[in-house]
């Protein structure tokens, strides 16, 4: 008996635990699901709910039309959230065997971001820190995740271009990235130490293009030690801090302290 349960654990057989949350970490349930959800207690791979927002989804112009987005910007846009995130990872916490994001539009799936790491302990520390940190003006929430399989976790009729269920399917539909990029970042994982870079520059070029050529305004952010930079600056510059973080179109880190509390939402420029 004991091994006929072992055989069907999280599969469609078991009813007592979730299949869904087994293989996807996810279930569109959620916490009114009737079978149980698993969650480990120590992965290689973490889970970030809702945290990559696909332009298309969200721009609208001011009369509340949907606005267009082509495809190359939406592709370069998505290549500059991945890289900003696959980075800090690696920097930050440890090296990334894998990567992947949710193209799916179900509550329990969209914009969800699961990093696979070499080490359980990477994997555990940054659970830790990151559900102390904001991305985009958003708290981030972080957490383990039983799926370390994504072949498993994938839709193969969508991979084929013939999923009939579209972005409500309930196996993960993952945006890829450019092949460029994924030979930048996988090709270097064996180094240690990497260089930032393309990051700076693309931001100072998106920056550059907020600010419309206009060159006094992000002087606090830089440290050039300008007359609106001096208090962002200094020890007691937390508002010059927030409004770096929320200036430019890309994002920057945050850590919460005890003594920081930011809104809910970005201030009004």
């Amino acid at each position: 008996m004991a091994e006929y349960l072992a055989s069907i654990f999280g599969t469609e057989k078991d009813k007592v635990n979730c299949s869904f949350y087994f293989k996807i970490g996810a279930c569109r349930h959620g916490d009114r699901c009737s079978r149980l959800h698993n969650k480990p207690t120590f992965s290689q791979t973490i889970a970030l709910l809702n945290i990559y927002r696909n332009p298309q989804n969200t721009a609208q112009s001011a009369d509340g039309l949907r606005c267009a987005v082509s495809d190359v910007e939406m592709q370069e846009h998505y290549d500059e959230f991945f890289e900003e995130v696959f980075t800090e990872m690696e920097e930050k916490y440890g090296e990334v065997e894998e990567m992947n994001v949710c193209d799916n539009l179900g509550d329990h799936l969209v914009g969800n971001v699961y990093v696979k790491f070499r080490r359980e302990e990477d994997a555990e520390k940054a659970v830790m820190d990151l559900n102390n940190r904001w991305f985009n003006g958003q708290p981030i929430h972080a957490e383990l995740s039983p799926v370390t399989d994504f072949r498993e976790a994938c839709c193969r009729q969508y991979e084929m271009g013939e999923c009939t269920r579209g972005g409500f399917c309930n196996f993960m539909h993952l945006k890829p990235i450019s092949r460029e990029l994924r030979r930048e970042l996988y090709g270097r994982r064996r180094k240690r130490h990497r260089s930032r870079s393309r990051s700076r520059e693309r931001r100072s070029r998106s920056r550059d293009r907020g600010r419309g050529g206009g060159g006094g305004g992000g002087g606090g952010g830089g440290g050039g030690g300008g007359g609106g930079g001096g208090g962002g600056g200094g020890g007691g510059g937390r508002a010059g801090s927030r409004e770096a973080e929320v200036a430019g179109p890309r994002t920057l880190w945050t850590i919460l302290s005890q003594d920081m509390i930011f809104p809910a939402f970005p201030p009004p420029a």
